[in-house]
């Protein structure tokens, strides 16, 4: 499950690091403590509509624009997270890929482990790899040779 708070945090931080500005100066201009922005970016507080629309503007984004990101962000997880559960799927690439997801329980622990899936549409390929019940990791990365191949492979 991908919570909200990190995704909305990831967001403003990369907006605020692509711009090169550090956290004072972002705290400064958006009228919110240091502290506070941090905890934000990182997940960890929840910001109201008011503070997320004033550090948008310390930022010089649309408040939508981040909201879209944000919206983006969360249907990849969702489509992402629907392999590994094996429920339904909305697109025929992830739909297609969805078939002969395998866990295992480590011996000896009550570690289940799920095994790296790799989603390639030609263009693009996607790895995901559940690190913990609440850390999953994705990886995208550009495909050299356009083509539409449809590929999944556990490790």
């Amino acid at each position: 499950m991908v919570l909200l708070r990190r995704v909305i945090g990831d967001a403003l931080r990369g907006r605020r690091q692509r711009q090169h500005r550090t956290l004072r100066e972002v705290s400064t201009a958006a009228n919110v403590s240091l502290g506070y922005l941090s905890e934000i970016e990182r997940g960890q507080k929840e910001a109201s509509s008011e503070l997320l629309s004033s550090i948008c503007d310390a930022l010089g984004a649309q408040l939508s624009e981040v909201l879209r990101e944000v919206s983006d962000t969360l249907a990849l997880a969702e489509q992402l997270e629907g392999l590994e559960t094996g429920r339904a799927v909305e697109t025929p690439v992830a739909a297609a890929a969805a078939a002969g997801s395998a866990r295992k329980v480590i011996p000896g622990t009550r570690k289940v482990t799920t095994p790296d899936t790799k989603i390639t549409d030609g263009q693009v390929s996607v790895t995901v790899r559940h690190d913990s019940p609440l850390r999953t990791t994705l990886m995208a990365t550009r495909n050299r040779r356009p083509g539409r191949t449809l590929e999944r492979t556990a490790g």
